[in-house]
């Protein structure tokens, strides 16, 4: 009885001792201009977050020399083909547990689409905690107006109408849908994005302050 007993116990702090170890995610999504990046940067600042976005992990990876990855990777771009999503996420996984004195990682611009979200749960299930989707919400217009003036600094091909246009259809296609999902199981604080870059952080760190 008290063998089974020290045993139940043993298992229920090998539990919480893994769910306060795993790396506890927060996904940032929004539409193009919206203001994920610079809203990302200043939580860095402030909270000493990991911020880790899929795209700059993978064009790192690309260029590294001897990657296996890297020369994968390079592949598909050539041959104009999507990265397959479980490289992405392996990528991410390797970065979370690289340095085991980061706990908390924004992951900026993911999950992008039912893709990604369900590369995610196959490869990350009770692996990682996702706290909740930081959502900046901003409308069409005011995301294509912020790309097109920072376009016209940025050096960014895709800074341009036609292109945004196509970039905030294949978001409302694509992502509008995952961000939904995590609002029915109520992973969702929302923001609204359209104001200055102050007065949106005001309101990431009620947030953050409150829940994170």
């Amino acid at each position: 009885m008290l063998g089974r007993l020290l045993g139940n116990a043993s298992q229920s702090l090998l539990k919480r001792v893994s769910h306060i170890m795993k790396p506890k995610v927060i996904f940032v999504l929004g539409g193009p201009g919206a203001g994920k990046g610079t809203q990302c940067s200043k939580i860095v600042e402030a909270y000493n977050y990991t911020h880790l976005s899929a795209g700059d992990l993978l064009r790192a990876e690309r260029g590294r020399e001897g990657s296996e990855f890297g020369q994968l990777i390079d592949n598909y771009i050539k041959e104009g083909k999507i990265v397959p999503v479980e490289i992405t996420i392996s990528l991410l996984r390797q970065t979370m547990t690289k340095d085991q004195t980061k706990s908390y990682f924004l992951i900026d611009g993911f999950p992008r689409n039912e893709d990604n979200l369900q590369g995610w749960n196959r490869v990350m299930d009770g692996k990682a905690d996702v706290k909740f989707v930081l959502f900046f919400d901003c409308s069409n217009e005011v995301c294509i107006d912020r790309c097109l003036e920072r376009g016209k600094s940025s050096g960014r091909t895709d800074d341009n109408r036609e292109s945004l246009e196509k970039r905030i259809q294949t978001y409302l296609n694509s992502t509008r849908p995952i961000i939904e999902q995590y609002q029915k199981h109520g992973k969702v604080r929302t923001i609204d994005a359209s104001r200055s870059v102050d007065e949106v952080f005001a309101d990431v760190k009620a947030i953050l302050d409150k829940e994170a």
